[in-house]
């Protein structure tokens, strides 16, 4: 699988595995390390987390199973988030959610990150969130340490919009080498926002978290849902790939804008699919039969 490079020495494999739902999958450690293998035999090495995961567990139980077989951790890159504050048992003074991007919470976010994953840095950070709290350099200088001490690698931002993005650029040397947003073809937001034109403008490649709209596409509900699915089953029976679930990578695959999507499946098959996708052609008017759906309406 080829790599997918945000800067010149910064890349993710063309598939990353979120492990959001980790503490669901009821895989012992030992299954949890095969599994990590599999992965990584299929080109998808780069692994999603984020400190709130699991409750705050999901970093601890990916460290546990790094620790079972050295020199893992080197064939890997860990990407984890910071940010978001949750109402939690593991913290019991705590009244609301809120977003905390302030220097003391970043850094002991990561310090907290680092000791979870039992490694001695981690390969892409990213602001979890936009927060209506933001002190641009305050957060500038954390990246500044965190990447002079060797304890970060490379920056980003998770469901920024273009405004945010630049701001918090404008106010750090470090380059920010990616923005996680949800995209599917359900979700087409960042189509909308002029996330996608920036992406294009700036050479930055997203990430693309929920591409399978949380079952909004394989199990529609509504309307919405069922129209695009239609057409996705239509597609699959042109291009001759089975299950639907490639159509909505090779889709996301497809774009120029360089759509890395971000798997959250415990099931090898589910990942497996994504990894074939790469290998489907799809043409621009089937990519754009699907946007026409998801939209609802013709192209004006």
């Amino acid at each position: 699988m080829k790599k997918s490079n945000l800067t010149e020495n910064c890349s993710l494999s063309r598939i990353v595995h979120g492990q959001m739902r980790m503490a669901g999958w009821n895989m012992t450690d030992r299954e949890l390390l095969r599994f990590l293998e599999d992965l990584i035999g299929l080109g998808v090495t780069s692994f999603d987390h984020a400190d709130i995961y699991g409750n705050y567990t999901c970093e601890t139980m990916l460290g546990d199973v790094l620790a079972l077989k050295k020199g893992l951790r080197d064939k890997i890159q860990l990407i984890t988030k910071c940010g978001i504050k949750l109402v939690s048992d593991k913290f019991p003074g705590r009244k609301v959610k809120i977003y905390d991007y302030s220097y003391d919470h970043i850094v002991t976010s990561v310090e907290n990150s680092l000791k979870n994953f039992r490694t001695d840095r981690i390969d892409l950070l990213l602001l979890h969130r936009p927060a209506p709290f933001f002190d641009p350099p305050e957060a500038a200088r954390a990246f500044a340490d965190l990447k002079k001490q060797g304890k970060v690698l490379h920056f980003g931002v998770s469901n920024f919009t273009p405004d945010q993005f630049e701001m918090l650029q404008a106010n750090t040397s470090e380059k920010l080498v990616t923005n996680q947003v949800e995209i599917s073809p359900y979700c087409l937001e960042h189509f909308e926002n002029g996330n996608v034109d920036f992406f294009l403008k700036e050479e930055i490649k997203p990430m693309a978290w929920s591409p399978m709209a949380g079952g909004k596409l394989l199990n529609p509900a509504d309307r919405k849902g069922k129209r695009v699915l239609r057409v996705l089953k239509e597609i699959a029976d042109e291009l001759n790939v089975f299950p639907v679930d490639k159509v909505i990578y090779a889709w996301l695959l497809k774009h120029p804008a360089g759509f890395i999507p971000v798997i959250g499946s415990g099931k090898i098959e589910r990942v497996r699919h994504a990894a074939e996708a790469l290998d489907i052609g799809m043409s621009l008017e089937q990519w754009y039969s699907i946007f026409i759906a998801a939209k609802g309406e013709e192209l004006p």
